[in-house]
Parts: C-alpha cells; sequence; structure tokens
C-alpha cells in the first residue's frame, strides 16, 4: 500500500511540475469597451437596446489562495466611466412610443466603483475568469431625445429623479497571459437597484395602479490590458525539484520501512 501511495505522489509531483502553479499576485489594468442598455420598468413598455460605443475602467485585482491552498480566488476594486439609459419602440397595437418627460430616449452618464469577488482558472498563457459583487455610482449628466421633450430638461435632471446609485454585478472573461503584460476580454452584466426616479413621483395616470419604477440594466463588453505588479508565478523549478527528490527520500523510507518490517 505505502509502495502505492509513493508512486501516486510521484505522479502528481510531475503534473505539479508541468502546471503553472500560481503565486498571489497582483494587476493594474485598464478596460475599454461598449455598453447595451435597457430598464426594468414598471408598468412594462416596450424597448430597444440603446447602445453606447464608450465604457472605461481601471481595476485593480488582488489573487490568492484560500485555506493557503487554492489558487483560484482573488478581488477586484476599480473606477469605471460608462452609460446607462434607454429606448424605446413604437407599439404596433397602440402606434404610439412611450415616453418620460417626452423623452423617448435617454442617455445617462455614470461614474461607479464596483467592488467584485473573483474567480480564476489559470493554464501557462491562457485563465478563464468570473466575478460578481456589487457596486455604488453616481449619475452626473443626462441626455434626453424625442419630439416633445420638456423645455429645460433636454440636459437636466429633475429634483425626483434619483442621482446616488448601487446595484450588483458580474460576468465572465478570458486572460492571455504574456508575461508582465495580461489581455483580458469581459463581458459584465450590471443590475441597479436604484430606479432612475422616486416611485409615483410622476402624475401619471398609471400611478393609482401601479407601483412605478425603472432600474437600469447593462451589459459591457469589454477589452483591456493588466500589468501584473508582482510575480505570477510561485515556486521555481529549483522547489519543484527539491520537493519532487523529498518524495522520493520518502517513498524510499516508506518501501524500506515494508521491506524490514516483512523480514521480522
Amino acid at each position: 500500500m505505502k509502495r502505492i501511495v509513493s508512486i501516486l505522489l510521484l505522479f502528481c509531483t510531475f503534473l505539479g511540475s508541468r502546471a503553472q502553479e500560481i503565486n498571489d499576485y497582483d494587476l493594474l489594468g485598464v478596460n475599454y469597451g461598449v455598453t447595451f442598455s435597457q430598464m426594468s420598468f414598471n408598468p412594462t413598455v416596450k424597448q430597444d437596446w440603446l447602445f453606447n460605443p464608450v465604457y472605461a475602467s481601471v481595476n485593480y485585482i488582488h489573487y490568492l489562495k484560500m485555506f493557503d491552498y487554492m489558487p483560484y480566488f482573488g478581488y477586484q476594486v476599480g473606477l469605471a466611466y460608462g452609460h446607462e439609459g434607454y429606448k424605446f419602440k413604437e407599439n404596433k397595437e397602440t402606434g404610439t412610443i412611450y415616453n418620460i418627460e417626452g423623452a423617448t430616449q435617454a442617455v445617462i452618464d455614470v461614474v461607479e466603483v464596483p467592488f467584485l469577488a473573483h474567480f480564476h482558472f489559470d493554464a501557462l498563457h491562457f485563465k478563464i475568469m468570473a466575478n460578481a459583487g456589487l457596486y455604488g455610482g453616481y449619475r452626473r449628466t443626462i441626455r434626453r431625445e424625442g419630439p416633445s421633450v420638456t423645455e429645460g430638461l433636454e440636459r437636466a435632471f429633475k429634483s425626483t429623479d434619483r442621482q446616488p446609485e448601487y446595484g450588483l454585478q458580474g460576468g465572465v472573461g478570458l486572460g492571455f497571459i504574456f508575461s508582465p503584460v495580461e489581455f483580458h476580454i469581459n463581458a459584465l452584466v450590471r443590475y441597479s437597484w436604484s430606479s432612475i426616479y422616486t416611485p409615483d413621483s410622476s402624475p401619471s395616470r398609471y400611478n393609482q395602479y401601479y407601483y412605478r419604477f425603472a432600474y437600469p440594466l447593462d451589459l459591457n463588453i469589454t477589452a483591456g490590458f493588466y500589468f501584473q505588479l508582482t510575480k505570477r508565478t510561485g515556486r521555481t523549478s529549483r522547489d519543484l525539484k527539491r520537493q519532487a527528490r523529498e518524495i522520493v527520500i520518502k517513498g524510499w523510507e516508506l518501501e524500506n520501512g515494508d521491506s524490514e518490517s516483512q523480514d521480522r
């Protein structure tokens, strides 16, 4: 039995020498991408996806080992500038287009700070990533468009509009590693828990029947370059050889122990 254990340990050591031993390392990177936006409205209205070609962020990622053994985890913090908004389309049954303050489309500039739990599975020059967490943000400006936008609100928030916001973020991505630089491609879903306006703040006839709200929902597709601030690889080849040698010696001692016990 001890001989089988020794062989398995040697085999695992061989595989470990072929795999990438990941250290607790740090990354700093910049991303640029595009955004597709809608909103979760009550009452429900017909929408198209609103496309915006400007999304940028700076992120810091720290990788760490859970239980000092599992090198798949970390956290990510950053600062991002993006957009959210809505774009209504014609209701074919009624021939009308829904509007808010006369606007059938609006683009809102947002600055946000995310804090995300990060998961990664690495090969030598490739990694798979996923993250999820919370963010806080602030709606800086708004641009309303439509044939009958209320005068004075084309570029202004109302007193009943909400500018601070917070919500949930999560996504998946791929990384290509050319140490000390990494190229990341990510898809990130962002759902705000802060309505763009105070519920029931409008004199709309719907208010007597509905709890009125509009929660932004965005999909960001980004690409970015990250720079390794600390060494990515953990154990050196010398460390791996020394570990393998120690295991071989222990295996030899186990086998000798078996032989000595059988001789007695």
